[in-house]
């Protein structure tokens, strides 16, 4: 075996670099290991290096974990803060770099009144930084809730070598098989901090992915366009939709997580700058871009929250060189999220815009300022364990108000519900103010070999705010609701009654034919008079399949036509809409 000898100068800076375990490395490169990625050699496989045999999902961020894991080195006090609130939740695994340091954290914790008692465990996993984040596994699931594996990509960091491996020291630790983007073809660079999934198989990432796997790049790994690119992340990560947004000119590190957070499937937290202020510009760009070329996975357009990103202390922004202040840069932990703060005269709006946007959960304020010089915080120093058997509800929540004429039967609420036991019982809870919960069950229904269901909720009275969520309990026993805090964090919606001023027409569907259907399928309407209208097909998640005719419906008899041959077999419905009349009908699909 030939050995790789590198100059003194080299190994003189690299061991100072190693041996910063109690200072800070920045989330950028320091000007030492700019000198040292220049002599970059390509890393060893680790793991399997094959992708997975069967179909995975990238597990997203809200989800539901049995581990948050830190690595205890710098920034004790932030990670103290962490700590105590995330082991209310599960277990905190803390890495360290030996059994002195330990010792070390433990005592910190100690002295600062954190229980250790339970849910808070250390093991021996060298790094050479804080920002496990970017390099720590990814949790992927295979059948969307069958087992679980972590994916490593290759950290973009090559100066830092204990930083790349210690996802080989928690899978064994955790007992996750370990897959691995370190091989070519598929030697692929990435970063956590660059990367957010909704986990219905869309991702986020700005293009700083393209530009790490180009012609030059300075980390050993081969070459890949950018469909190549997206291929790698569809065979070990699940991503068939992946969206890429330019990087901002003051985020140095050109990480999505500094300015941008999912909070569900359809809805993004957006950091908002004064107008025409250092990145603001960038970033309203990026999300109109979004929001014109795609939608989310529910066929819907995205839902848009803006958050202040404060100035700093010196009253600075980061293109007057201030600190790259953010309210995105936080962390679910199950029915918590971690956020970080600033000053009381910012964090208050900050504390206000998360518990409105996430009802019931804990929102926990973390002061940042010793760490965000160094362009990160919360977000960047977690990172995620997803659970081993996920009990997933998937639901597009009811928005603004139903109107009980288009729903006298009450007002359905459909959902993806999934175990690898099986699904013993769905039940949908509900209320309306002053009132205690009621519920009712959920009926399955099979849509391309995975079982949805759905509920319907009595109708109420007009002007009531009707709240709910979603109760599943596995055949193994295990029960979750969604959202995670339940009834004390539902989803709502207000019950109305139309009024007709104005003369609507009396149209309708007549019966679809043929019903079953396997290939072009008739969809006659009749109307009383020219009107205009919409017809969509819609699965049973209450998502938009094909939005079949929009614009005007003639008076008398009219076919419109869909190809039911083009769709995965299961139960469909087709609505009709004309002014503020609707009609349902259902149509099977073999």
């Amino acid at each position: 075996m030939k050995k790789i000898l590198l100059p003194l100068f080299l190994i003189v800076v690299l061991g100072q670099i190693n041996a910063q375990i109690h200072t800070d490395l920045p989330r950028f490169l320091s000007e030492e290991e700019k000198h040292l990625e220049k002599n970059a050699a390509p890393a060893s496989p680790i793991g399997i290096t094959d992708p997975p045999a069967l179909p995975v999902r990238s597990m997203a961020e809200w989800e539901e974990l049995q581990a948050l894991v830190i690595t205890w080195r710098s920034q004790p006090a932030i990670l103290t803060e962490i700590v105590r609130a995330a082991r209310e939740e599960c277990r905190v695994v803390i890495a360290c770099n030996s059994t002195s340091d330990v010792t070390a954290a433990t005592n910190y914790l100690l002295g600062e009144g954190v229980d250790l008692s339970s849910n808070v465990e250390f093991v021996v996993a060298p790094s050479n930084s804080i920002w496990v984040r970017d390099y720590g596994p990814n949790c992927v699931y295979a059948n969307d809730v069958d087992s679980l594996y972590f994916v490593d990509w290759r950290y973009n960091r090559t100066t830092r070598p204990k930083d790349d491996t210690i996802a080989t020291t928690l899978a064994p630790y955790f007992g996750i098989p370990l897959y691995s983007t370190s091989q070519s073809p598929t030697d692929l660079v990435h970063t956590g901090g660059n990367f957010m999934a909704d986990g219905m198989n869309t991702a986020f990432s700005s293009s700083l992915i393209l530009n790490e796997n180009e012609p030059g790049n300075p980390y050993g790994v081969s070459v890949k366009n950018e469909a190549q690119i997206n291929q790698i992340m569809a065979d070990f990560m699940g991503i068939n939709r992946y969206i890429k947004m330019d990087p901002l000119p003051y985020d140095v590190i050109h990480h999505i997580d500094m300015h941008m957070k999912l909070l569900d499937e359809e809805t993004l937290l957006v950091g908002e700058y004064p107008e025409g202020v250092a990145d603001g510009p960038q970033i309203e760009a990026n999300i109109q871009y979004v929001l014109s070329n795609f939608q989310s996975s529910f066929g819907t357009p995205y839902k848009v929250i803006r958050i202040p990103m404060p100035p700093d202390a010196g009253d600075d922004y980061p293109n007057t060189n201030g600190d790259y202040r953010t309210y995105a840069n936080a962390v679910f932990v199950n029915k918590t999220v971690i956020v970080p703060f600033y000053e009381f005269q910012y964090d208050t709006t900050a504390q206000r815009i998360w518990e409105e946007s996430l009802p019931g959960y804990n929102i926990v304020g973390v002061d940042c300022n010793s760490i965000i010089p160094s362009l990160g915080a919360i977000h960047c120093i977690t990172k995620e364990v997803g659970v081993a058997d996920p009990l997933r509800i998937v639901h597009q929540e009811i928005q603004g108000c139903l109107f009980n004429t288009d729903y006298p039967n009450g007002y359905p609420v459909w959902a993806t519900i999934q175990h690898r036991s099986g699904i013993a019982d769905a039940r949908l809870f509900y209320k309306t103010s002053g009132t205690p919960w009621s519920s009712v069950g959920m009926t399955p229904l099979l849509n391309d070999t995975v079982w949805s269901y759905i509920g319907y909720i009595p109708p109420q009275s007009p002007g009531e705010d009707v709240y709910y969520y979603i109760q599943a309990t596995a055949n193994s026993g295990k029960v979750i609701t969604r959202p995670l805090p339940g009834p004390d964090g539902p989803w709502s919606f207000c019950a109305s009654e139309y009024v007709n001023t104005t003369e609507v027409p009396d149209a309708g569907m007549l019966s679809i034919y043929p019903n079953p259907a396997s290939a072009i399928t008739c969809i006659p309407v009749e109307s009383s008079y020219a009107t205009d209208g919409a017809i969509t097909l819609i699965n049973t998640l209450g998502q938009t399949v094909q939005t079949i005719h929009q614009g005007k419906i003639p008076s008398g008899k009219s076919n419109y036509f869909f190809d039911a041959g083009k769709l995965p077999s299961g139960t469909y419905f087709v609505e009709l809409r004309t002014g503020n009349k609707r009609t349902v009908k259902k149509v099977m699909v073999r």
